[in-house]
């Protein structure tokens, strides 16, 4: 019953097999970052080009890591949204050639459910009702969970996602691609009430986002700051990192809290964010939540993730067809 996936939604070639238990039996990602940090973000074309380049060695990798032919994969599965159309293409493309070439079934699957169901892999499982956070570079989302396959949007951002407000904050304040780890990094050796920046919708009644005025008020900050002064820079990224890390919290409590649930999860790129970890573990330990978070190598992009997504999917019947097109803007709900 091993999946094997192929994940190539943005700027990371990945591809994984996993068994319907969420057992990684191999997994690899070739990434993109250094070649993108030169040109301050993903250049679609670029990343695309690359992908191209990847993709075949990485599934011969993985079948090696794995001990195992072509001919023992059950089905094969890829992204197919949401993401760039150029590189979603490219692992689409592979894993229904190889579906063809194999006679076997071909699963397209939603990136965003690979990072939802992802903190049930291995000795979380099974799959089981809950609240999930899924907080990337280009989603923040709450989402009830009730079985695979069932869930329930309970809110969303309304414009910048957490992860894209970090690498813009980190771009204003003359950091590296990608900026969340680099303000994680600086944030440790500051203060995180040195600079009173916005909570927006924190009413205690709405599950929306929106960081868009967080960016607005650090770039009207910026010019009365001496970013040369490293404490200055720790003191601006740790009350960045406060303003956001405490939203995502609150949210997630008050969504637990307004649907009953005890069981939360947490996944995506953001949640490697150690101040975030460190927020959701106290204070869900303080509100009796049982706290799930996404092991930090199954946050960022990576196929292990949809490998055990499709094999979910796989193990209730389901498959797709080879006519099955991308889309940019899949949604999840």
């Amino acid at each position: 019953m091993a999946i094997l996936a192929l994940e190539s939604s943005c700027d990371e070639t990945a591809a994984a097999i996993c068994t319907p238990e969420g057992r990684l039996l191999a997994s690899r990602i070739a990434s993109q970052a250094d070649i993108h940090r030169l040109y301050g973000g993903v250049v679609p074309e670029v990343a695309s080009r690359n992908h191209i380049l990847h993709v075949r060695p990485l599934v011969a990798e993985v079948l090696a890591e794995a001990g195992m032919q072509l001919g023992d994969i059950a089905a094969f599965a890829a992204t197919s949204g949401p993401g760039l159309v150029s590189s979603l293409l490219i692992g689409t493309s592979m894993a229904k050639a190889l579906a063809v070439a194999e006679k076997k079934p071909f699963l397209a699957v939603n990136h965003m459910e690979g990072h939802l169901l992802s903190p049930f892999m291995g000795e979380n499982g099974p799959v089981r009702p809950s609240i999930a956070l899924i907080v990337s570079g280009g989603h923040t989302m709450l989402v009830q969970v009730r079985r695979v396959g069932d869930y329930r949007l309970l809110g969303r951002t309304r414009d910048d996602a957490a992860g894209e407000a970090f690498d813009k904050v980190a771009k204003m304040i003359g950091l590296p691609y990608p900026g969340g780890p680099e303000i994680d990094k600086q944030a440790r050796e500051g203060n995180p009430r040195a600079y009173a920046f916005p909570r927006s919708f924190m009413d205690g009644q709405s599950l929306e986002f929106s960081f868009s005025g967080l960016k607005t008020a650090v770039l009207y900050e910026l010019p009365k700051l001496d970013l040369e002064n490293p404490t200055v820079l720790a003191d601006v990224c740790a009350s960045v990192q406060e303003a956001i890390t405490e939203v995502l919290v609150e949210k997630l409590v008050l969504a637990a809290r307004q649907t009953g649930e005890t069981l939360v999860t947490v996944s995506g790129g953001v949640s490697c964010n150690r101040g975030l970890r460190e927020k959701l573990t106290a204070r869900c330990a303080k509100e009796g939540l049982t706290l799930l978070l996404a092991r930090p190598d199954l946050c960022t992009d990576n196929a292990g993730m949809i490998a055990f997504a499709a094999a979910q999917r796989f193990s209730l019947g389901h498959t797709s067809p080879l006519e099955a097109d991308v889309d940019p803007n899949l949604a999840l709900v």
